[in-house]
């Protein structure tokens, strides 16, 4: 038998080589492609267990913290907590952090925006004149904030050559550090100090030019402060500030800003377990549990009896951004002699802003200068602090975010207490676009009494900041940037521009926080006290708020044995959040495990459009979900291609020696015998085609970069020879069951009414339906191919459409990629070669009709367009019906595989059916060419 199987192989060598080829490319690609469709889901698990896990597992805010597009959308806002000021009581922290499972429960308590007064020092000397004894530089400055620019107040230095002396008035009530000897002028000698005038005192303190009691009598300097109750906070000139220096070629000029500075409550201990905060620490230390308020005695207290304090540390780094470009100008002071005794009486300020001035430069300077000179306080007032609410939405046409702005801020929320005056050094940003609403929170008016009374009854004294240590937000540990959820307690959003002219607005840099209280982008906390200190700060206020009863913002929790998204760590996280909402039913309860940054559209206005990271819930999950559902579905596919890849090609080998089988049959061979000769002819090409395989997929795992492909190239051997005898072993058997007359007659279909044929498509078409076997065998790979190309590619597209839209998934559908373009292409070339084996197969045995016809008249060109028509008509036949069958197995796996693919996947199914129409036409030309070659006779003869 093995003497006779061999013997066959080497006559029919052609086709027993063509029958290895295909099966080395079924199993060699079988292997490939499972192989592929194994790491990449691997290669997905393996990146989304790297990353699921962020700095916490659940968040919880307070009731109706959670807004619509949230609701709907499954997102959680990046600026969450900046518009958050309490709701969240202690009892209910403490509760929480007790819940069995818990692991860190870490609070966030935002107090307020403190206002930390500061100056930047512009060194202006190069723009000095160097001849004169007495001259005054001033600077114009706009800010540059965000997307704003803003005109600021005139700052100026004066200079002398002449020295400035300290001297107190008779009284000693008065004392000034910049009195100066100038020529006298009669109508301002009644304002000389020990024979001197103050050339600052009237242009810094009072700008009001009155004369005392409204009479010709001077005002004299006095420590009783200017009223400025009639002046806006937002008017430049309140702000106004002048150097005055004594020296030479050397002068710099001290302009005044404020910085916002959110103070905010946490656990240390907790904070520093969740994201490491005591890793931070750039000077002092750090904040401990033992930090609570304390009130010193009155021999130690500079504003009364009993000053109190809370601790605190400060943020090294400025969080909000702006620059200073300024243009310099050299004023004509006229002569300098007389400038003491113009700058040293009540009309010091008209005087100076009607002087012209010669522009002879421009400087700029980072705002973040003068936060940096801040630092080296080590104290700060709470007399007044602001609170923000968080941002609204709505949805556009478009579907993207729209921002609903706010009305601009009033005066009114910039004055202090004490006699109704504004603020010093509101910042300019506050005159923007608002798209927060800013509520102002006054302080009793008992400070350093240690108790209040009257209208403050009840309440506590406003106390001071003490800093115990300054920190660096970037010595943060990091987390993974696929999953980073909202860390606002240290870092700001990220929100870049979403256009070009948003962009170019923003010069290329990211929109980051700026001095605006009701801006967009808010400061994350910048200063953090101890939740021992919420009641010292929170009782101080005037007016009782939220922040009494319910002073916690937001609590994050990591819950305990949780290692990434696994069933038993999901469990663990679920209990959790659980048992938080059936004790608290009205807290807003997020999972954040698992979640990842989704780029999101907002529209701030109708011209600009930023980008900004929002938190995208449980996108781990929905992965791991996708994944194993389209890798099953990738192997079942591959799997059904391949075997019927070789399916077509035994039978069309089988059905090629179908006189060769009647023969033997007639010689006395048994159904056995002829089954066992067929059966090993395969296993020999099995194990030949086996052998190439490995080697073959050996070397194409090491090009696309599989890992492990010595190993998985082994498995070429045993797939290809089961491949061969399981897909030959159904032909083998029908061959086994031809009687010998019946194997070695030519099948005669029944004879029929006949039909005039007018046309050579007319005639394809008769042929395609005489022998309906034949034509649904060709037409059934290309079904498949096409039906499986469209499975597939809506899998893809589903797969891309549930996992995208996050960095994490992003990065996922970046690395599955490659093995779905892999296994979309090679099932339907697969496919599309099995209907062309079967289809030269065909033109083979209906080698004797054609040359009927061609003895008939028939031209060369006649029986090319018959064939092609026909090998046309059957790849519509199995591309089309395979398009269908696709659609209808995507719909079976449900209606949200098609969501939005509908028209892609249908399109893409009928370019599939063209591409392999296309490629049965190019492939028929070689049979085609082939019997053109064969005289008529002689194909006649040997039927």
């Amino acid at each position: 038998m093995i003497t006779v199987i061999l013997e066959q192989l080497r006559r029919r060598r052609g086709r027993a080589l063509a029958l290895a080829a295909g099966i080395l490319v079924a199993a060699t690609s079988f292997t490939l492609l499972t192989a592929t469709v194994s790491t990449s889901r691997a290669t997905t698990v393996g990146t989304v267990g790297e990353n699921a896990r962020s700095a916490y597992d659940v968040l919880v805010r307070p009731p109706g913290s959670q807004t619509d597009v949230e609701r709907e959308s499954g997102l959680v806002v990046p600026n969450f907590l900046s518009g958050t000021f309490g709701g969240i009581t202690m009892d209910q922290y403490r509760r929480i952090r007790g819940m069995a499972g818990v692991d860190v429960a870490a609070p966030v308590a935002n107090i307020g925006y403190l206002m930390v007064m500061s100056t930047i020092s512009v060194d202006v000397s190069r723009f000095l004149d160097s001849r004169a004894t007495r001259q005054i530089l001033r600077i114009r400055p706009t800010l540059t904030a965000g997307l704003g620019t803003y005109r600021t107040s005139d700052e100026y230095v004066y200079l002398t050559r002449s020295p400035l002396t300290s001297a107190s008035s008779a009284d000693q009530v008065f004392r000034s550090d910049t009195l100066e000897k100038g020529a006298v002028d009669e109508s301002t000698r009644r304002y000389l100090l020990n024979g001197k005038y103050d050339v600052c005192f009237y242009f810094n303190r009072d700008k009001t030019e009155q004369t005392k009691f409204n009479l010709e009598l001077p005002m004299r300097p006095n420590l009783i402060a200017e009223d400025r109750s009639e002046m806006s906070p937002f008017d430049p000139a309140l702000n106004e500030w002048m150097n005055c220096q004594s020296g030479r070629d050397k002068a710099t000029i001290d302009v005044p800003v404020g910085y916002p500075v959110l103070l905010s409550a946490i656990d240390p201990a907790a904070e520093d377990r969740l994201v490491g905060i005591g890793a931070t620490i750039t000077s002092g230390r750090m904040l401990t549990e033992r930090d609570k308020p304390w009130v010193v005695p009155s021999s130690k207290s500079i504003h009364g009896q009993r000053d109190s304090y809370v601790p605190a540390m400060l943020s090294s780094s400025p969080l909000t951004a702006g620059t200073l470009d300024a243009t310099v100008e050299r004023l004509d002071v006229g002569d300098p002699a007389n400038l003491p005794s113009k700058l040293g009486n009540p009309t010091a300020v008209s005087f100076v802003r009607g002087l012209h001035g010669t522009p002879v430069g421009r400087i700029g300077v980072d705002l973040g200068k003068g936060y940096r000179k801040a630092l080296q306080e080590d104290s700060f007032d709470t007399g007044a602090y602001w609170t923000v609410g968080p941002v609204t939405y709505r949805r556009t046409p478009g579907g993207d975010l729209a921002v609903r702005p706010q009305a601009r801020q009033k005066p009114g929320l910039w004055v202090t207490n004490q006699g109704e005056q504004p603020v010093p050094f509101v910042p300019e940003e506050n005159q923007g676009e608002q798209y927060r609403k800013v509520i102002s929170h006054a302080s009793t008016d008992c400070i350093g009494l240690g108790h209040c009374d009257n209208v403050d009854s009840g309440r506590l004294p406003n106390p001071f900041v003490k800093l115990v240590g300054r920190y660096d937000t970037g010595r943060l540990r990091g987390f993974s940037p696929l999953s980073d959820v909202p860390l606002e307690t240290y870092q700001p959003p990220q929100v870049t521009g979403a256009d070009g002219a948003t962009r170019a607005a923003l010069h290329d840099r990211p929109l980051r926080p700026d001095r605006n209280l009701g801006g967009y982008v808010s400061p994350p906390p910048t200063m953090l006290t101890t939740m021992d200190s919420i009641t010292a700060l929170t009782k101080s206020r005037r007016v009782p708020g939220l922040q009494d009863k319910a002073p916690v913002s937001a609590i994050r929790i990591r819950v305990a044995g949780v290692s990434g998204v696994d069933t038993a760590s999901r469990a663990r996280v679920n209990a959790v959040a659980g048992a938080i909402r059936a004790a608290y039913p009205h807290l807003q309860v997020d999972v954040t495990v698992g979640s990842s940054p989704a780029p999101r559209t907002v529209a701030l206005k109708p011209s600009v459009h930023v980008t900004e990271r929002w938190v995208a819930k449980g996108v781990a999950l929905r992965i791991l979900k996708a994944v194993d559902t389209k890798s099953a579905v990738l192997f079942v596919l591959v799997l059904v291609v391949c075997a019927l890849f070789i399916g077509q090609a035994a039978l069309a080998s089988v059905r090629s020696r179908r006189t060769e089988i009647g023969t033997l049959r007639c010689l006395g061979w048994s159904g056995g015998e002829v089954l066992r000769l067929i059966l090993g002819e395969l296993t020999v090409i099995g194990l030949a085609s086996g052998a190439a395989g490995t080697l073959l997929t050996y070397v194409l795992g090491r090009v696309l970069g599989q890992p492990g492909a010595g190993a998985k190239s082994l498995l070429v051997l045993p797939v290809a020879l089961l491949v061969a005898l399981t897909a030959g072993l159904i032909p083998a058997w029908l061959a086994t069951r031809l009687g010998p007359m019946e194997a070695v007659r030519p099948a005669v279909s029944a004879a029929r009414r006949a039909r005039p044929v007018g046309s050579v498509a007319g005639l394809a078409g008769l042929n395609l339906l005489r022998v309906r076997g034949r034509t649904l065998l060709g037409a059934a790979g290309l079904a498949l191919a096409v039906a499986a190309f469209t499975v597939l590619l809506a899998l893809t597209l589903a797969f891309r459409g549930e996992a995208a839209g996050s960095l994490l998934g992003n990065a996922v559908v970046a690395q599955a990629r490659g093995a779905d373009y892999l296994s979309v292409g090679l099932s339907l070339l697969l496919g599309a070669a099995g209907a062309i084996d079967v289809l030269i197969i065909s033109q083979r045995e209906r080698a004797a009709d054609l040359a009927v016809l061609r003895a008939t008249g028939w031209t060369h060109r006649e029986l090319a367009k018959l064939t092609l028509y026909e090998g046309i008509g059957l790849a519509l036949l199995g591309g089309l019906t395979g398009a269908a069958a696709g659609l209808l197995v995507v719909l079976s796996l449900g209606q949200g595989v098609l969501h939005g693919h509908l028209l892609a996947i249908a399109g893409a199914a009928l370019l599939a059916t063209l591409a392999a129409t296309a490629l049965v036409g190019a492939a028929l030309a070689i049979p085609i060419r082939g019997l053109s070659r064969i005289a008529p006779a002689h194909l006649l003869a040997a039927d």
